[in-house]
């Protein structure tokens, strides 16, 4: 890692990877060439001075929500989410170590003989010998999403912010893809963001984001570079905070 850091705006991010993010343009699964690129733009932001960790979803192999709805109960459907964050977590480690960036998986849920449980002082200790850290099985509960975890692990690591990498670039009144007189916003507050129910992430997540004045970046992670300009602060991209 080099000593960039100074011209860094976050110096400690938590980046919030979608599992939708990385099956890329597939309907289901893993697009290894996405999640290559991805650990490329994280490697970059390492290398520039920035302490990374990073939380992942699984909805790329199984959502809980939607398994729910189909009759299934709703804890063990959420548990089995958890279990393919595992997954995507190893992949995106293996794509790091391949980018020379050192990573270390650590899980809400014990599974020693495929990564580390999660331990507070442990990450903490990753993060600060220039490892990227990966949060895997959400916060280990039933009924909390992936961003309510990435919010979580933020807090717990000290993180300057938390970044939300989405398929577009910022947060809109409404689905800009379906809406074409949607309108961006480039800031907001938590208040707003809950008053005007945006959804950029469930109301647990952007309440303990507020309670603990933590701001909440969402940036596109299609555009190449993205990554490195939102640990610069230049990055197009909503910025939400008190």
């Amino acid at each position: 890692m080099t000593a960039e850091g100074g011209s860094l705006k976050y110096k400690r991010l938590l980046v919030k990877l979608s599992g939708e993010a990385l099956m890329g343009k597939a309907g289901y699964g893993l697009d290894t060439s996405v999640v290559d690129r991805l650990a490329t733009e994280l490697a970059e932001a390492r290398a520039a001075g920035c302490a990374l960790s990073v939380v992942v979803g699984g909805g790329n192999i199984f959502r809980g929500l939607q398994g729910a709805a189909k009759g299934m109960d709703r804890a063990t459907a959420d548990y089995m989410g958890m279990l393919a964050t595992v997954m995507n977590a190893l992949a995106l480690q293996s794509a790091l170590e391949a980018a020379k960036a050192p990573a270390r998986v650590l899980s809400a849920i014990p599974m020693p003989t495929v990564c580390e449980p999660y331990v507070r002082h442990r990450a903490l200790y990753h993060i600060e010998r220039e490892r990227i850290v990966i949060f895997a099985a959400g916060t280990g509960n039933p009924f909390f999403t992936t961003d309510t975890a990435a919010t979580l692990r933020a807090i717990e690591m000290g993180c300057d912010a938390v970044a939300k990498a989405t398929q577009v670039d910022g947060v809109y009144s409404s689905d800009p893809k379906k809406d074409p007189n949607a309108t961006r916003f480039d800031t907001l507050t938590y208040s707003e963001v809950l008053a005007r129910d945006l959804r950029v992430m469930d109301g647990a997540a952007i309440a303990l984001a507020r309670d603990n004045h933590l701001p909440v970046i969402v940036f596109s992670i299609d555009g190449p570079g993205n990554l490195i300009n939102v640990v610069r602060g230049s990055a197009r991209a909503t910025v939400i905070h008190d």
